[in-house]
């Protein structure tokens, strides 16, 4: 029997190679749901290809022509963003890929893990922003959730059929796109060049994320959630080649590590396939290629945000929430050039220092703690 998918965010990167996946494997998945932010166009011509059920726009500015789009055909078409988390609890679908980017993507993971789906999850902020409460709801509901992100497949990998205590958790980390760029040149980056990511192809909020390692932060608070891993077992090394996509060390000092060519499309086809794999004979890993690979301590005062996502980890409650709304606008207004590069960690800084912290948050608290930080952060870069 084919699963039946919920793609949330198809139009994006993550989605894209998630319909590559499906178009691989025809007879193992059908499409019934895809979303998008506003990308009405590429949205409608996914909906035709995939002869989906039904189509969301969040954007409801763009209802009006995604709907035209597809005037011609029978697939349902919605808008906002209630709908998107609707359609990610709705009764005709299995998995739900969850490829939004932020803190759009914490009320569909609710949603799907509430009526017990299974949840491929990139949407890494998922589990920043709430993941307490949303692996309270995992558990209660006993909701799957398998990590699309590189680094977490690499770690459920390589902890797969292990039953010996793990001493540490090594997540990996290219460096992003200004490794090689003195910090004394931060404050003077362009967008055109943090977003020239070395090794992979991604959205350019992420991408941004992986040049301040925001993003590497994020995936420690992550990582903590998935595999109940205190923050002082969970390191974090340079590895400027992106082939080593995290490793395990266990007790006896023995270390795992799942390697491979820095492809998004085999972890999607693990987390949706699992525990079998996907037959893609095109992927063979050369190693005569790759003859060296190396690894580097982190430079922590070039990148205090790495720092930071660890003491939010400690913290715990909203913190985490406050750290995300506060990058999310200023890595917004980086990109629009309405602040300067070194402006995203002082915003977030800043954030920290002034919201209010709820040590056990409810549902309702993270919404809050996101709307206060994101006014705090437009205080500050005065937008």
């Amino acid at each position: 029997m084919k699963q039946r998918l919920a793609i949330l965010g198809s139009t994006g990167s993550i989605g894209m190679q998630t319909l590559d996946v499906v178009r691989e494997n025809p007879d193992r998945f059908e499409v019934r749901v895809l979303t998008a932010a506003r990308n009405w166009q590429r949205l409608a011509q996914q909906a035709r290809a995939c002869d989906a059920d039904a189509a969301v726009i969040a954007d409801e500015r763009c209802y009006g022509p995604l709907r035209e789009a597809l005037a011609d055909t029978d697939i349902k078409v919605y808008a906002g963003t209630d709908a998107v988390a609707q359609v990610a609890a709705a009764g005709d679908t299995d998995t739900i890929v969850n490829a939004l980017v932020g803190y759009a993507g914490l009320a569909p993971t609710v949603a799907a893990l509430d009526k017990g789906k299974k949840l491929a999850l990139a949407n890494k902020e998922s589990l920043v922003v709430g993941g307490q409460y949303v692996m309270r709801l995992a558990a209660e509901r006993r909701a799957p959730i398998l990590p699309v992100d590189s680094e977490h497949s690499a770690i459920f990998q390589c902890l797969m059929g292990e039953r010996a205590p793990v001493r540490r958790l090594i997540v990996t980390c290219s460096g992003g796109s200004l490794r090689d760029l003195p910090r004394e040149a931060l404050a003077d980056v362009t967008p055109e060049q943090a977003l020239r990511h070395p090794q992979w192809e991604m959205g350019a909020k992420i991408t941004i994320d992986s040049s301040t390692l925001v993003n590497k932060g994020f995936e420690v608070i992550e990582a903590h959630w998935l595999f109940g891993t205190p923050a002082e077992r969970i390191s974090v090394i340079q590895h400027p080649q992106a082939v080593v996509h995290s490793m395990v060390e266990f007790e006896d000092g023995a270390v795992k590590a799942q390697l491979g060519a820095p492809d998004m499309r085999m972890p999607i086809s693990f987390a949706l396939m699992y525990p079998d794999r996907a037959h893609r004979p095109s992927e063979q890993f050369d190693f005569l290629a790759h003859p060296q690979l190396t690894f580097e301590e982190v430079d922590r005062t070039k990148y205090p945000a790495l720092d930071i996502a660890y003491d939010c980890l400690r913290r715990g409650g909203t913190a985490a929430c406050t750290m995300n709304g506060a990058n999310e606008v200023a890595v917004a207004a980086f990109l629009d050039r309405k602040c300067r590069y070194t402006d995203i960690v002082r915003t977030i800084e800043h954030a920290l220092a002034r919201a209010t912290h709820v040590a056990r948050p409810a549902l309702a608290d993270y919404a809050a703690a996101d709307a206060e930080a994101r006014d705090l952060a437009r205080g500050l870069l005065r937008l």
